[in-house]
């Protein structure tokens, strides 16, 4: 509850004119975000990609005074990244290579190197971790992981695409998650805060 509230005051500073406190939600957010877009696209430069588009698209509906859902900030902020990736696959039927350009960085309007080099060793760490976690993983229950994870398939999908019952598809996605979560108990990794 307490970091709900801390959200819906920053919001509100941001929403005043406070620069600062849209730099500390960002950070506050930054690596539950980055883990969240970089498990579904699993490449670091779109990661980046939709994570600032995701940004400047917060920024958009708080300076039009859009926003009205006080105290629910971060999965309203989930929710539009989970859309830009949708949209991202999409715009690119097979997973794509990265093309484009670093001329708009939301970390330099924010001015903050720290910020930079910090969000880059997160990502790295993610990008290392979950390759390394996913490939433990029995086959069965990697396929499955990664239909759900790459494609955003649906479980009915998924059995169409592998000849299994959706309830296999379902107990394997099970599975892979109970075998992650021991892998990353085993391996004292952490991926979020």
């Amino acid at each position: 509850m307490e970091l709900q509230i801390e959200d819906s005051i920053l919001v509100r500073d941001y929403i005043s004119g406070d620069e600062m406190a849209l730099e500390k939600l960002i950070l506050k957010h930054n690596q539950r975000l980055s883990s969240f877009i970089y498990s579904k696209v699993l490449n670091r430069d779109i990661t980046e990609d939709i994570f600032q588009d995701t940004f400047i698209k917060v920024i958009k509906t708080l300076k039009k005074g859009n926003y009205s859902e006080e105290g629910k900030f971060l999965p309203w902020v989930m929710r539009i990244a989970h859309n830009l990736i949708i949209d991202h696959f999409r715009r690119n039927k097979r997973m794509p290579r990265f093309e484009g350009s670093e001329d708009f960085n939301i970390f330099s309007v924010l001015g903050d190197d720290k910020l930079n080099a910090e969000k880059q060793l997160i990502k790295d760490q993610i990008d290392s971790d979950l390759t390394m976690l996913i490939e433990e993983l029995p086959d069965d229950q990697k396929e499955v992981l990664m239909m759900r994870i790459y494609r955003d398939m649906s479980f009915k999908e998924i059995s169409e695409n592998t000849g299994v019952s959706i309830n296999t598809a379902l107990g394997r996605m099970r599975y892979a998650l109970i075998n992650l979560r021991k892998i990353i108990e085993k391996n004292n990794i952490v991926l979020t805060n």
